[in-house]
């Protein structure tokens, strides 16, 4: 494990990062040692940080949801980053893609809660119980590693490399939809560029939610009502570049767009 001294010197620079938008080597390849619990404790210096400066958590993403993704990074488990207020982008504001280093989209079906979720024992029908919609969504996501050549413990560090999210106005009840049946296709400038289905996530995005509600109660946090949670991807990720126009459709669930200038 890193000393504090260590922790908070790899905090500052992936805030510096993020504000100047010069990446940084990669974290695991100066600290080999690094481990998991080392990497949260970065993510949560920062986060803290932004707490301090008047920023507000609005929810959490789940990331590697995906059993390819999880092989990649040779791990067994997700991993989780903050969402936070000021991270909102909306369909009827252009985004500057200028504000990020190497700016991906992913499509997932966000989840509003509608009540608290329990902590190390949360199961799948106690998140089903809390949630009171599904929605469409874009999560942005930018990575303060050089070129995207990530570890499992640089994109812990840098937030799970999130960066934003943006939902679409429909909101579906769980009942009236079957999650786990979610076909979901994504246009890039009226082109077809990634298309997929919910169950992408786990088998079942409930279960990285529940997974996410134990995980952060080891860490003394909640999953409370009117949070949003992004579970995962139904695809992979698309680059995003000036100029572009996102459209993702999800069958019975609607629809959410996102610009960038």
């Amino acid at each position: 494990m890193l000393t504090d001294a260590v922790r908070i010197e790899l905090a500052d620079e992936l805030e510096l990062a993020e504000r100047d938008r010069v990446a940084i080597d990669p974290l695991v390849a100066r600290y080999p040692d690094i481990d998991v619990v080392d990497a949260y404790e970065i993510q949560l210096i920062n986060i803290r940080r932004r707490l301090d400066s008047g920023a507000r958590v609005v929810g959490h993403k789940v990331g590697l949801s995906s059993k390819a993704m999880q092989q990649m990074m040779g791990v067994d488990e997700p991993d989780y980053g903050h969402l936070l207020a000021e991270m909102e982008v909306y369909e009827d504001v252009p985004v500057e893609a200028g504000r990020y280093l190497f700016p991906r989209v992913e499509v997932e079906v966000g989840f509003v809660l509608g009540a608290d979720l329990p902590g190390a024992d949360c199961t799948e029908d106690d998140v089903l119980a809390a949630t009171v919609a599904f929605a469409p969504a874009i999560e942005l996501i930018d990575s303060r590693i050089k070129d995207w050549k990530i570890g499992l413990t640089d994109t812990i560090s840098d937030n799970a490399s999130s960066a934003g999210f943006v939902l679409g106005p429909e909101r579906v009840a769980p009942k009236d939809i079957d999650i786990k049946a979610i076909d979901a296709v994504l246009t890039r400038n009226g082109e077809v560029v990634a298309e997929g289905r919910s169950d992408a996530v786990l088998g079942d995005p409930v279960i990285a939610v529940a997974w996410l509600a134990r995980k952060v109660a080891s860490f003394g946090v909640r999953l409370k009502a009117g949070d949003i949670v992004l579970p995962g991807s139904c695809t992979r990720a698309i680059d995003a570049r000036p100029g572009d126009a996102f459209h993702a459709e999800f069958a019975g669930l609607g629809s959410v767009r996102l610009q960038f200038i």
